[in-house]
């Protein structure tokens, strides 16, 4: 198993408990079971995808990792079981709905719609929208996408973006949906898509990972909003988001929180040792000062 599920840490150890006796539906089904089952992406690069063996790692597993430590803390089972399944862009909300998974720990922005299917933790991450398109197409901004098929992942916020921008900009667009991201470089590459619209860090990710980096690179554009991600589990369950925003919190005023991401976004990282190189947003910073689960769009 990665790093992330050993032995408590320190900083666990001395962290405030929850009461068991006032536990909510998910703390006590853990405890119950005495397991945590985690939703995990398989290629959300860097926070949450498949390593060199296979195995899922990133910068959100890092984070559930701790939050791991505190449950075992917090609920007295130092044996607690971890069990991981992978989610993708369609089911990861049904999946948190109909309680397979207890937390997804993967790269998926917060909005209102989605506020009232599921719950968000505290921002870990601000994005923006950006497009990635073949060096060799000769595109330069979004307007040069006129009349042309472009591809989002399905169950992404893009489909949504993306076909505001086609109107907004009277571009007529096509749009594909990809089944996951993987597929969505796919077509891509293979030409059957001129350009891929979705946030700018996962971009930017599978643009590193990918075998021929230099042959893709980013339309000039600046849309301006920004889309906060965070770890999402069950609707309503007071006790459990508590406890998930005091865990983050407390990494984020310790500054746990900025050496976590520094890991994933500032150095090499595996399985490709490619290095991001995605400095902390003036917005993530913001949050990370004043921990907050508010969005705007």
């Amino acid at each position: 198993m990665p790093k992330m599920f050993a032995l408590l840490s320190a900083t666990a150890i001395t962290m405030l408990s929850v009461s068991t006796a006032q536990a909510g539906p998910t703390l006590d089904s853990i405890k119950s079971k005495k397991a945590i089952t985690i939703g995990y992406r398989e290629a959300s690069i860097p926070f949450s995808y498949l390593g060199g063996d296979q195995k899922p790692v990133g910068f959100s597993l890092d984070l559930c990792g701790h939050i791991v430590d505190r449950l075992k803390v917090d609920l007295g089972t130092p044996d607690l079981q971890i069990k991981l399944t992978p989610v993708n862009s369609s089911n990861r909300i049904p999946l948190i709905q109909n309680g397979t998974i207890d937390i997804e720990c993967g790269g998926t922005a917060s909005n209102k719609q989605r506020q009232e299917q599921v719950s968000f933790s505290v921002s870990t991450f601000a994005s923006q929208t950006a497009w990635l398109t073949k060096s060799s197409s000769g595109l330069k901004a979004p307007k040069d996408l006129k009349g042309k098929t472009i591809v989002v992942t399905q169950g992404s916020d893009a489909l949504g973006i993306a076909k505001g921008i086609s109107q907004d900009e009277a571009l007529n667009l096509t749009i594909v949906q990809a089944k996951d991201h993987a597929e969505s470089l796919l077509l891509l590459t293979t030409g059957r898509a001129a350009a891929w619209v979705e946030a700018d860090i996962l971009l930017a990710g599978m643009k590193a990972d990918y075998s021929k980096p230099d042959e893709l690179t980013f339309l000039k554009a600046n849309y301006g909003t920004i889309y906060y991600y965070a770890l999402m589990f069950s609707k309503d369950d007071s006790d459990f988001k508590k406890m998930v925003d005091d865990v983050l919190s407390k990494l984020m005023a310790s500054g746990e929180f900025t050496k976590i991401y520094d890991k994933w976004f500032m150095a090499a990282i595996p399985p490709k040792n490619i290095n991001l190189n995605f400095p902390m947003t003036e917005a993530l910073k913001e949050r990370v000062g004043h921990p907050s689960d508010v969005v705007n769009n």
